[in-house]
């Protein structure tokens, strides 16, 4: 679920952590600077969710990246959205491009890539990568800063 509403529903508020990411509302707010090209990044090196066929918990860096239209993320309810995901069954696919394309929904971004890189599960790592599309020539993009994987450190 998104919310489109121009105030933001989190943003100085009290939340509670919805209980699963199909309740959770994403947020949005109005890019200050709309005319420029630039990308925003968001880490979350502490992702959660659960193997949807053991139950047991998987854990990711997730590395969002986009380039603003008319929005930004609301950081908030991003962090509120994601850790609805602690006690949610997603495969790693699953969670990482469902997550991208959430933000797409909300955002309508020029463009926008994710990257979860996910721990071991039986001794292999799964890394996801989706985008929209090529990114605009002009925007400077840097390394995520995430390891191939040899203990993530």
């Amino acid at each position: 679920m998104s919310h489109n509403s121009p105030a933001p529903i989190h943003l100085g508020k009290r939340s509670v952590v919805p209980e699963t990411p199909e309740k959770a509302l994403l947020d949005r707010v109005a890019n200050p600077h709309p005319r420029e090209r630039y990308v925003a990044r968001f880490t979350a090196p502490e992702f959660t969710c659960l193997c949807p066929v053991t139950g047991q918990p998987d854990f990711a860096h997730l590395v969002i990246e986009y380039a603003p239209d008319a929005w930004l993320l609301e950081s908030k309810s991003l962090k509120l959205y994601l850790q609805s995901f602690r006690n949610h069954g997603a495969f790693h696919e699953q969670a990482t491009v469902g997550i991208g394309k959430r933000c797409v929904e909300i955002l309508r971004p020029l463009w926008l890539r994710i990257g979860g890189y996910w721990y071991p599960r039986g001794g292999i790592p799964i890394d996801v990568f989706w985008q929209t599309g090529p990114p605009p020539a002009e925007l400077w993009l840097p390394e995520s800063g995430v390891a191939p994987y040899r203990g993530r450190g």
